[in-house]
C-alpha cells in the first residue's frame, strides 16, 4: 500500500502562489501599456496644440462626442470664446477644429477607460480573493492617485482657459505628467515585485537603483517645464547654448526660486545638465550591476545604458532640429521607456538575505 503526500515545502507554496498571481500580473501589464499609450496621446495633444479644444469638463456626458452638425457648431462656439482661439487660431475652420478636438477627446476617453479597467480589476481580484491585504491597500492607494491625476488634468486645462492664456500653465503641466509617471512606475514596480527571481544585492546597490528612479523622475519633470514654456524653441545649439556654457539671463528673476519654473534659459540649462547627470548615474549603476555577474542583472544593465544613450541622442536632435512633432513625441516615448527600465531594475532587486514570503491575507 502506497501513501501519496502533498509537497508543502516553502518553495512549492511560493510557486503555487506565484501561479495564482499570474492573472493579477497580466492585468497590471495591461494597465501599464494603457498608461504608456495615455502619456503618448497626451504628448501628441500638447504638441498639436489640442489641449484647450474642449472647454468643459463633464466626466460622464463628456464621453459622448458631438454627433450632429448643431452639436459640433456649439462645441466650436465654446472654443471660439477662448483666448487661444482669439490670439492664435482666429479664422480656424470647423474642419480644423475637429482635428484638435479629436486629440483631446481621445486623451480624455483613454483616461476614462483606464480608470474603469483599473477599478474593475480591483473589484474582480478582491471578490476572487487572489491578492494579499498589502497588495489590496497598494491598489486602493493607486486608485486614489489615478483619480487625483484626472482632477489635476482638468485643473491644468482650466489654467489655459483663463483670459489671455494660450496654453496651460507649465507648472501644472509638469505636475500632471509627473503624477502620470508616478502611477505608471508604481504599476510597473508592483508587476515586477510579484514576479519570480528577484536579484539579491547589497542595500547600497538597492538604494542606488532607487536614487536612479528619482533622478529620472526629476528629468521628466524638467522636460515638462521645457515643453510647457516652449523652451526647446530657443538655444537650438549643442553642446553650448548659443556659444555660452551658461546662457545670458539665467537666474535673473526674483524671487530666485522663480527661475527654476519660469526662466527659460534656466529651465533649458537645468534640463541639459540633469540629462548629463542621469547619463553618468546610469553608467555607474549599470557597471556595478554588471560586476555582480548575474545574467538578468547584466541584461538590465545593458538595456538601461542603451536606452539612456538613445534618449540623450534624441534630446540633442530634437533641440537642433527645433522640436519637430514626430521627434519630440519619440523623445517623450523613450523617456517613458527609460523610466520603465530603471523602475524595473529597482523592483527586481532585493536586499541580500531577506525573503518576503507570499501569504494570503
Amino acid at each position: 500500500m502506497s501513501v501519496t503526500t502533498l509537497d508543502r515545502s516553502p518553495r512549492a507554496a511560493n510557486t503555487a502562489r506565484r501561479r495564482s498571481l499570474r492573472p493579477l500580473r497580466a492585468w497590471l501589464a495591461v494597465i501599464a501599456v494603457l498608461v504608456f499609450a495615455m502619456v503618448l496621446v497626451g504628448g501628441a495633444t500638447r504638441l498639436t496644440g489640442s489641449g484647450l479644444s474642449i472647454t468643459q469638463w463633464n466626466p460622464i456626458s463628456g464621453a459622448i462626442p458631438p454627433l450632429t452638425d448643431q452639436a459640433w457648431q456649439a462645441e466650436f462656439a465654446n472654443y471660439q470664446q477662448s483666448s487661444q482661439y482669439e490670439i492664435l487660431n482666429e479664422g480656424m475652420t470647423l474642419s480644423q477644429f475637429k482635428g484638435i478636438f479629436w486629440w483631446e477627446w481621445s486623451h480624455r476617453q483613454l483616461g476614462r477607460f483606464i480608470g474603469l479597467v483599473f477599478l474593475a480589476g480591483i473589484v474582480w481580484f478582491a471578490v476572487m480573493r487572489t491578492m494579499t491585504r498589502r497588495i489590496a491597500i497598494g491598489l486602493v492607494g493607486l486608485l486614489f492617485l489615478l483619480g487625483t491625476q484626472g482632477l489635476v488634468g482638468w485643473i491644468m486645462v482650466a489654467s489655459g482657459l483663463k483670459p489671455g492664456m494660450t496654453a496651460v500653465e507649465p507648472v501644472k503641466l509638469a505636475l500632471h505628467l509627473t503624477l502620470a509617471c508616478m502611477f505608471f512606475s508604481a504599476v510597473v514596480a508592483m508587476f515586477v515585485r510579484l514576479g519570480p527571481n528577484r536579484q539579491p544585492v547589497s542595500s547600497g546597490m538597492r538604494w542606488g537603483a532607487r536614487l536612479l528612479v528619482a533622478m529620472v523622475f526629476v528629468q521628466i519633470a524638467l522636460g515638462a517645464l521645457v515643453a510647457g514654456h516652449h523652451a526647446g524653441l530657443t538655444y537650438n545649439t549643442w553642446p553650448l547654448m548659443d556659444g555660452h556654457l551658461v546662457p545670458a539671463g539665467m537666474g535673473m528673476m526674483r524671487p530666485f526660486w522663480m527661475n527654476f519654473v519660469d526662466n527659460i534659459p534656466t529651465i533649458q540649462f537645468d534640463h541639459r545638465v540633469w540629462a548629463y547627470a542621469v547619463l553618468v548615474a546610469v553608467i555607474i549603476h549599470a557597471g556595478a550591476l554588471w560586476r555582480q555577474g548575474e545574467a538578468d542583472g547584466r541584461r538590465r544593465a545593458a538595456l538601461m545604458v542603451a536606452v539612456v544613450f538613445l534618449q540623450v541622442a534624441l534630446g540633442i536632435a530634437t533641440l537642433l532640429l527645433v522640436v519637430p512633432v514626430h521627434l519630440a513625441l519619440t523623445h517623450q516615448a523613450v523617456a517613458l521607456l527609460l523610466l520603465t527600465t530603471v523602475v524595473w531594475n529597482a523592483g527586481a532587486l532585493r536586499t541580500q538575505g531577506i525573503r518576503v514570503p507570499l501569504q494570503r491575507a
